[in-house]
């Protein structure tokens, strides 16, 4: 690893942690030639399936799309970095365990919303309604509705209650 600073070739390792939940290594290195020290992640680079688009194109898969998304989603919502940081691994290792070499948009945007679901009810209500194309307000009622006959208790805890009612 060259140093950032002084671009020298000659860097060690001075300590090595386990980062995000297991999934990268955290190394504090130190240059040899200049002594700065600085911090690196090495995580593991898996072979992501092609996304089947819904008008047959196919692209590779894009973690920065699947965070941009579920970010505009949380937005101004009580929901932590963190959480969608796990979200979003957990969606990264779905489709690995698929074992699929492609894999339709479709059913990436069904596992985002089972985890906007858990993560917050007007964030999976955003994304729904841009993603499923709500054409009007009884799409929305429709699904606030079917969220609110499943109820999960975990959510119940900390969300605030839709539509005004009294919890």
């Amino acid at each position: 690893m060259h140093c950032p600073y002084c671009g020298a070739p000659d860097t060690r390792v001075v300590d090595s942690r386990l980062a995000s939940e297991g999934s990268q290594v955290r190394r504090r290195r130190e240059c040899a030639h200049c002594g700065a020290r600085f911090t690196t992640f090495e995580t593991v680079e898996l072979d992501m399936p092609q996304v089947v688009k819904s008008d047959g194109g196919r692209q590779a898969f894009d973690a920065d799309k699947l965070r941009a998304g579920i970010e505009r989603s949380v937005q101004k919502r009580p929901v932590s970095a963190d959480d969608v940081a796990a979200a979003i691994d957990r969606i990264k290792r779905r489709l690995v365990a698929a074992g699929e070499r492609e894999i339709s948009s479709r059913t990436i945007g069904e596992w985002v919303m089972d985890e906007l679901k858990r993560l917050d009810q007007v964030a999976f209500v955003r994304f729904a309604s841009v993603y499923r194309r709500f054409e009007d307000v009884n799409a929305f009622r429709e699904e606030i509705e079917k969220l609110e006959s499943q109820p999960n208790p975990d959510m119940q805890k900390r969300q605030i209650p839709l539509l005004g009612e009294d919890s």
